[in-house]
């Protein structure tokens, strides 16, 4: 099965599916008839609303981190990258006590009474 491709829709194609909206045709039906969801008609309309052509412009997604550049930054590099590791480390301990924290607990319900004795009592009656 193949990857569904993205479709890409330039402003001027936005501007109109927004102005036939805009004129009172129905959203559903513009949708329909241009085969692609309402969602993306509310977000053009209220890009349109907004910003005019000028708000369908944004890029989506997620924006590229810059890349560091060898030999590039000296001290100030190396103690934001020491400055990292050392929250990660952080993290990772505090993750580690909240483990131990919960299986030395269920070490303690599992394991019953201090006295050496089983927690559970039985239900039986004494009398015979």
């Amino acid at each position: 099965m193949s990857k569904p491709t993205v479709r890409v829709f330039t402003p001027e194609f936005k501007q109109a599916a927004v102005k036939r909206i805009e004129a009172g045709e129905r959203l559903r039906a513009v949708a329909e008839d241009l085969g692609i969801r309402r969602k993306l008609l509310y977000d053009w309309r209220a890009a349109w609303r907004a910003q005019g052509i000028g708000g369908f412009n944004k890029k989506r997604g997620r924006r590229a981190k810059p890349k560091p550049q060898d030999g590039a930054g000296g001290p100030d590099a190396e103690l934001a990258a020491a400055r990292r590791r050392i929250a990660e480390l952080e993290r990772k301990i505090g993750q580690q006590a909240v483990e131990l924290d919960f299986f030395r607990h269920a070490l303690q319900f599992g394991s019953g009474r201090k006295d050496g004795t089983s927690a559970r009592t039985s239900t039986a009656s004494s009398k015979r």
